[in-house]
């Protein structure tokens, strides 16, 4: 009898299941999704208990006790276990501990590209208590400068193919009693000391735990650039709970122990580094590091390795969909693909050219106290909400005037959450959960992502800088991102940074940067309206000559226009709505127009150009 109602329990459950499911298709993914979401809530809630606290580190460690013998990255042919990368980085960390005076809570920074070496000095500096902050490799001059201060690292380490990077900095360095370090045997440089050596020559015993005894929740574990309104990169601060949270993508996307991930990304970034490097530490993964991404190459390396995870953003979806088709296109084992930015149409086109690969759409920012994922797979969209999760990290969309460039009040002063179908700017409540930790030595910008009496006196919400809209359904789209920033190639660009740099060109007299959309292309690409001083022509060779000295190849303006006066707001704003919307056509905007053709420098727009470009004949 007790056997006869079992069976009809679990019978009638069974029918519940699948009647709920039919009722609301997505119920199964939330229900999964909430069952991960509480799993992590209880794991995290032990590490905090612990002391010191839990880090990525110390899974690092346990990985390297339980699959000691398991490859953990593959690089150009060469093949390094989980054993092998904890003596390394135990080596390193002597190194710098006899050869430096870094102590637990210092910071150290890292100029290096996509290599082992980034991995092990990251490893070694966490193994002596210390924070690493990872240096964008494509800036130089003023902004590498101005990123190493603003973060007070005591040392930099930098790659041996960035040698000559570092010594045109190097006055600067030394004048803030900087030791620069740099891999490789000789330096060649006076003033620059070689590490490679000393790493050699230290011991690869294990350290004591006691060198990071004091390492909290809150403890900054990076600090990672991220690029704003003010002209220059800002250090965001990256506690090693939020290094957690944002491992944890892999678990959503659901990655296993056994799969194989592709790494192109730079590891400076946080998608590369939080997503790729440090979720696949914790689910004890094999990395197969690149040292940048090629589309030519992409889909060989995935069958060559037998990948089965990769990375994206989206333009990289969309070069991969560019690429010219071959028979052997879904002949690879990638069955899962985390990133974020792709759009609706190279999302498609995606999964018809290369096969049935579960796409996880994520949205967040480094500096952010929210993040979304797309956890059902619905095209287009970041995420699908739950009421638990709005309550359990309290956001909103609030109506925004683009114009003014900032959020609309009601009478009593408050702001005014759009309702569903409307776009809105995205803002998060800064709280115990949901904490905002701001920028390095930054007071001012810090601030500047704060909103205050937002809805109630004294309440205060992150500024995500980012618009989006939900639909009638729940489903969360990115539609644009607001201010002085856009994004081109998987990098923010400053708009006010490079009006700098273009204004010390000689003949320029006034800049307005602005980014422009280009068909077939995700994000925006650079343009500048430009004033030039009275009686002078537009130098095209030497304007290329500035923007390839001081600015990496994604942030040169593509566009220039000339304009004899630029316009302005009556609080003498510059306006970009219009400029942008005009874009870079011929046949609409009457100024003259140049193109940056990178063999020839910046020549004449023609019509012909504009067609090429447009048609996708023309690779930007």
């Amino acid at each position: 009898m007790s056997a006869y109602l079992l069976y009809t329990f679990l019978a009638g459950l069974v029918a519940l299941i699948l009647f709920i499911n039919v009722k609301y298709p997505c119920f199964l993914d939330e229900l999964r999704y909430s069952i991960i979401v509480i799993g992590i809530g209880i794991r995290t809630g032990k590490f905090k208990k612990q002391k010191p606290y839990y880090t990525v580190l110390d899974r690092f460690l346990e990985q390297v006790k339980n699959l000691p013998n398991k490859t953990f990255i593959i690089f150009e042919g060469r093949t390094f276990t989980y054993s092998y990368a904890d003596k390394e980085s135990n080596k390193v960390a002597r190194a710098l501990q006899k050869h430096t005076d870094l102590k637990e809570g210092d910071i150290a920074a890292l100029l290096i590209g996509n290599e082992p070496d980034f991995v092990w000095l990251w490893l070694a500096l966490a193994k002596l208590g210390c924070t690493a902050a990872l240096l964008n490799t494509n800036i130089r001059s003023k902004s590498l400068l101005h990123c190493f201060s603003c973060c007070e690292a005591k040392v930099l380490v930098a790659g041996a193919d960035l040698r000559g990077v570092v010594a045109e900095v190097l006055p600067g360095l030394k004048t803030s009693g900087v030791r620069v370090f740099v891999l490789g045997q000789d330096t060649g440089v006076e003033g620059i000391e070689t590490l490679s050596g000393n790493i050699q020559e230290a011991s690869d015993q294990p350290l004591s735990v006691q060198l990071r005894a004091n390492i909290k929740a809150s403890t900054p574990a990076l600090y990672i650039y991220t690029s704003g309104t003010t002209g220059l990169p800002k250090a965001a601060c990256v506690s090693h709970l939020k290094m957690w949270y944002a491992s944890y993508v892999q678990s959503f996307a659901g990655v296993k122990s056994n799969d194989i991930l592709y790494l192109y990304l730079p590891l400076y970034h946080s998608a590369g580094f939080l997503m790729g490097l440090a979720g696949a530490i914790d689910r004890g993964l094999t990395i197969v590091l690149k040292r940048k991404f090629s589309a030519s190459q992409f889909w060989d390396d995935c069958r060559k390795y037998d990948v089965t995870v990769i990375q994206y953003i989206g333009e990289i979806m969309r070069y991969l969909c560019n690429a010219p088709k071959k028979d052997n296109e879904k002949n690879h084992k990638v069955r899962v693909a985390m990133g974020n930015g792709i759009r609706v149409d190279a999302w498609t086109e995606f999964l018809d050219r290369f096969g049935k690969i579960h796409i996880c759409e994520c949205y967040g920012s480094t500096e952010g106290n929210i993040g979304f994922i797309n956890y059902i797979g619905k095209v287009g969209a970041i995420v699908f909400l739950l009421l638990f999760f709005t309550m359990a990290y309290p956001h909103a969309l609030i109506r925004y005037d683009t114009e003014k460039e900032e959020p609309v009040k009601d009478s009593k002063g408050f702001c005014i959450e759009v309702p569903r179908g409307e776009t809105g700017l995205l803002v998060a409540k800064i709280g115990e959960r949901s904490q905002f930790q701001g920028y390095a030595k930054n007071k001012q910008q810090t601030e500047k992502k704060i909103l205050k009496d937002v809805f109630v006196k004294g309440d205060r919400y992150f500024n995500s800088g980012d618009l989006l809209l939900i639909d009638r359904d729940g489903f969360v789209f990115f539609q644009d991102r607001i201010g002085d920033t856009f994004r081109w190639k998987g990098e923010n660009v400053a708009t006010t940074e490079v009006a700098d740099h273009l204004l010390m060109v000689d003949c320029i007299e006034e800049a307005n940067v602005y980014g422009v959309k280009v068909p077939g292309h995700e994000g925006r690409i650079g343009m500048a309206a430009l004033k030039l001083k009275g009686n002078m022509d537009f130098d095209c060779r030497a304007t290329h000559q500035h923007v390839k000295n001081f600015l990496p190849s994604y942030a040169r303006p593509k566009f220039i226009r000339l304009q004899a006066a630029l316009d302005v707001t009556g609080t003498y704003k510059q306006t970009k709505g219009k400029l942008a919307e005009e874009g870079f056509n011929p046949s609409i905007v009457k100024d003259a127009l140049f193109f940056l053709d990178d063999s020839k420098g910046y020549i004449p727009m023609t019509q012909d150009l504009y067609d090429s470009i447009a048609e996708g004949k023309l690779r930007l």
